[in-house]
């Protein structure tokens, strides 16, 4: 029951996993951010932890096989009602993405919570900043 265990707002598939240890492995610290658009659409992102800056309007979703995943304030008020599921599926990851190399790609699927969940998430509000 959602109000008897942590509601994940950002989870990942076993194949999602595979790829993020792989990539830890080779890069040492990394994180992701949720793209908002532009030039790689809306694609989950990886990038060395020295080489991202997070900044006061960016949101920690949760943490990814060790990996934390952040998004911005402003996204995060289109998505808090759904949990965001990391993918992988063939492909060329963002231009800055560390997995372009590897003829994979980052994707986010989504789905909505349920009313439980909803209740224990804004009972246990998100992180917010780089804090």
């Amino acid at each position: 029951m959602a109000d008897e265990q942590e509601v994940a707002r950002v989870i990942a598939t076993p194949a999602a996993v595979e790829l993020i240890d792989r990539l830890r492995a080779q890069h040492g610290d990394v994180l992701f951010h949720q793209s908002g658009g532009c030039c790689d659409g809306s694609a989950p992102m990886m990038f060395p932890q020295s080489e991202f800056m997070i900044g006061a309007s960016d949101v920690k979703l949760g943490t990814l096989a060790g990996v934390p995943f952040y998004m911005s304030d402003s996204q995060f008020e289109y998505w808090q009602h759904t949990q965001l599921i990391i993918d992988v599926v063939p492909g060329n990851g963002g231009m800055f993405s560390l997995e372009r190399p590897t003829g994979l790609r980052f994707l986010t699927r989504s789905r909505l919570f349920d009313d439980g969940e909803n209740a224990w998430l804004a009972a246990h509000p998100v992180q917010r900043g780089d804090a």
